[in-house]
């Protein structure tokens, strides 16, 4: 029972904290699920067609346009989209994210939880932590950002409220729809290449950052070596 009580941490009393890399990976393949859902809504906001036609109202005129074509007369009502689902899914999406980046949180999240299960009888990869927290400050921003995007009013009323200045307008949504749907696209790549090939490219801009000297980190592959390994391959040499 060591992985519900570690969830997916090597020791959760470590100075510098290393997490299971086979279950950050199981999770994310659970998480993609969440910017899936999203790029499906997205489609049928932008490209399906906003009208909902009463096939019974419609009626021949016995006339013909420019290209002769039949005209039919009908009875239309313009879609109204109701986006609660999708908040709440999203929030939920931050929570995860916020939850993965601490030992007491960890354990309130589900997906830690199930993830670290499935991971028990795979062999652990163990990575540092930070990396990972600078890769899920990304995400949180395009969480975020998706947010924003749902629910323009309320971000609008907020900031419009801080400042007290129509800064931004309530009545229509500001936000492009290119915007989200390309944004979304970008999420699913970045869990399919952390699920699938182990590839986080948060955790590679940490290392660019880390380089350049932007960012002031120890070596943290000097507190990952293994040395029951190292005494290991000794042993049978």
């Amino acid at each position: 029972m060591s992985w519900f009580k570690n969830t997916w941490f090597r020791d959760p009393n470590e100075e510098i904290l290393f997490i299971n890399d086979t279950a950050v990976r199981i999770r994310a393949g659970m998480m993609l699920a969440i910017p899936l859902f999203m790029a499906l809504t997205l489609f049928d906001v932008a490209y399906t067609s906003p009208w909902i036609v009463n096939t019974n109202s419609i009626e021949d005129t016995y006339e013909v346009n420019d290209a002769s074509q039949i005209i039919y007369s009908g009875e239309m009502t313009r879609r109204t989209y109701d986006y609660t689902v999708q908040t709440a899914l999203l929030f939920y999406g931050l929570f995860e994210l916020l939850a993965g980046m601490f030992v007491w949180t960890s354990r309130l999240s589900p997906t830690i939880h199930l993830s670290t299960y499935l991971a028990r009888n795979k062999r652990a990869e163990w990575k540092p932590l930070t990396p990972k927290r600078f890769a899920w400050s990304l995400g949180i921003t395009l969480v975020t950002l998706c947010l924003v995007f749902f629910n323009p009013d309320v971000f609008a009323n907020w900031v419009n409220a801080l400042f007290g200045a129509e800064l931004l307008p309530t009545t229509y949504n500001y936000i492009p729809y290119w915007f989200p749907v390309n944004l979304v696209w970008v999420c699913i790549a970045l869990m399919w290449f952390e699920a699938v090939l182990g590839f986080c490219l948060g955790c590679k801009i940490h290392s660019l950052l880390v380089w350049m000297g932007i960012i002031k980190e120890p070596c943290y592959a000097c507190h990952n070596i293994d040395w029951d390994e190292i005494r290991r391959k000794h042993e049978v040499t």
